[in-house]
């Protein structure tokens, strides 16, 4: 133990060498604190709570599944049964009568003259035929002239000129199979051989992707002009592989089409070089930099402020950001109900939420991820409650992140692009089968209508 010093019994000058030889010790203890500070504030890092997909934007693969109990589950609650409808027009229908009374072995006449045989059950057995290609042999005559000498030849039928053997529904089924269902080339090259028993090399169907670029590029430039001169954007990004780099695939939703773009870029130049001096009304959005100022106003998606705000929360913060999170969902079930209420009662809703916002902003904060969060709700503000009052603007981006999760799947099983126009054509397949999808058509059915357009000159050139 250090012995206690009485200082009353010292003199000035032992005093004053006390005091000397604890300077250095001073400077010491300063460093240590601000050492130990330094090791604190590192260790906060990691005692933080793990993101996980409901406190942040990570995607639902990279959360952890809890394990479920294994014991045996409680019955269902009971409801009533729906069957499968009867197919109005069957191909073949088979009636199966009694020859006898199966319960007296009476002879059909004596069985069944009191009263006929009528249906007691009908039930469907759906089988899929044999499927083989239908292949259409064109011979095209000709022969020497006998007035000029000169040999000529027949043209061909319209739809049946010479080129590659393989037609439209070939190839808007092949263009299905690789961009919508993520089927690859050898594999794709597989499928079509056992089920469809057509012969096809990886070479033929990279070649349809090919001849498949110009009309779906064409298709998605009609898409574009419809988008660019929306009321109301919806917006988001991904990044994706192309030529082993990385780029980013951008979407933008309309209330009627759905607009798909890769670029190499993430920054504000993409939109801007895309709307060109256009402005929708209002842009829908995460709060990413890029995504600001294209519009008259902007809704920021509350979707990600309710995981910023929860993520606070695990933090450790139950004030400000658990009020944070309770307003953001009441103003959310307003906008659900919009449609049934008038115009001057979601005026007043706006406004009280506009009150308990500053109520909310007012209230205490624990931590540094609640104090940053308050200060980007203090200057977003005048953006979170737009919805409320304008019926046609939804509150968060999750039409665009739903746009988006098909390509995220193309991503992870092949990988990216080997080539521009790969990219290119991709992006302008999904804006056809998404605006499909949106207006709630048929994806194969707008995709080979899109395919079907006859392109000048009658043939198609490989891009790039």
């Amino acid at each position: 133990m250090t012995p206690v010093i009485d200082l009353s019994k010292l003199t000035v000058a032992e005093k004053d060498a006390l005091i000397l030889s604890l300077l250095p010790l001073v400077g010491q203890l300063e460093a240590a604190l601000a050492r130990i500070a330094e090791l604190e504030k590192r260790l906060a890092t990691f005692e933080r709570p793990k993101k996980t997909p409901e406190n942040s934007s990570l995607p639902p693969s990279k959360g952890q599944k809890s394990d479920q109990p294994t014991g045996d589950k409680p019955p269902r609650k009971g409801r009533p049964g729906v069957a499968r409808a009867l197919e109005p027009n069957p191909d073949r229908i088979v009636d199966a009568t009694l020859g006898a009374c199966p319960h007296c072995a009476a002879a059909p006449a004596a069985a069944w003259c009191a009263e006929p045989q009528a249906p007691q059950m009908v039930y469907d057995r759906i089988e899929l035929p044999p499927i083989r290609p239908h292949v259409t042999r064109v011979r095209l005559f000709g022969g020497r002239c006998a007035c000029c000498g000169e040999r000529a030849i027949a043209a061909a039928p319209a739809g049946l000129e010479p080129g590659s053997p393989f037609g439209k529904s070939i190839e808007a089924l092949v263009v299905y199979l690789h961009y919508a269902q993520a089927i690859g080339l050898e594999r794709l090259r597989t499928l079509i051989g056992e089920i469809f028993a057509l012969s096809i090399s990886e070479g033929a169907i990279s070649n349809m992707l090919a001849r498949a670029s110009a009309p779906l590029t064409a298709a998605a430039t009609v898409i574009a002009a419809q988008v660019t001169t929306s009321d109301v954007i919806a917006s988001d990004e991904t990044s994706v592989r192309v030529m082993k780099r990385t780029c980013w695939e951008w979407v933008f939703v309309s209330a009627v089409a759905v607009l798909h773009v890769i670029r190499p870029s993430r920054g504000a130049d993409v939109v801007r070089a895309l709307f060109g001096g256009m402005r929708p009304r209002v842009w829908v959005s995460d709060s990413l930099a890029s995504q600001r100022g294209h519009a008259d106003l902007w809704q920021v998606c509350l979707a990600h402020l309710l995981r910023d705000a929860q993520y606070a929360i695990d933090c450790g913060d139950d004030g400000f950001s658990a009020a944070f999170k309770r307003l953001l969902l009441r103003a959310i079930a307003i906008g659900r109900r919009r449609e049934a209420l008038q115009d001057t009662t979601l005026r007043q809703y706006r406004a009280d939420l506009d009150r308990r916002l500053d109520r909310v902003l007012a209230l205490p904060r624990r931590g540094e991820t609640a104090e940053k969060l308050r200060r980007r709700i203090a200057r977003d503000r005048e953006h979170l409650f737009v919805f409320v009052t304008d019926r046609g603007v939804p509150p968060t981006n999750n039409v665009s992140e739903r746009a988006l999760r098909p390509s995220v799947i193309f991503r992870k099983v092949t990988n990216g692009f080997r080539s521009e126009w790969g990219a290119d054509t991709y992006a302008a397949f999904r804006s056809v089968v998404s605006t499909a999808k949106a207006n709630g058509r048929s994806t194969l059915g707008d995709l080979r209508t899109t395919l079907a357009v006859a392109l000048p000159g009658g043939s198609v050139s490989k891009p790039g």
